[in-house]
């Protein structure tokens, strides 16, 4: 898609709707190409699981309890 600038201000629901379908969208000032939107990707080939943090006290003997009451305590 190509927007310019008059679009992003009164067209953005359009432009977000083309970002919705992974289309990038190219700016125009002028006429000429200022920049690009690039479009997220929305799903993600990776599990929750391979976070580094999940799980991440799975091997201390450590209550959930005693770890929030360490992270709560005054710092001085």
């Amino acid at each position: 898609m190509k927007a310019s600038i008059v679009d992003l201000r009164y067209k953005m629901n359009d432009v977000l709707k083309a970002l919705d379908r992974n289309e990038n969208v190219e700016i125009l000032y002028h006429g000429k190409v200022k920049g690009i939107i690039v479009a997220k990707m929305s799903k993600s080939d990776k599990s929750i699981r391979d976070h580094v943090f999940f799980g991440m006290t799975k091997d201390d003997n450590v209550s959930i309890d005693e770890v929030m009451e360490d992270l709560r305590k005054p710092r001085l």
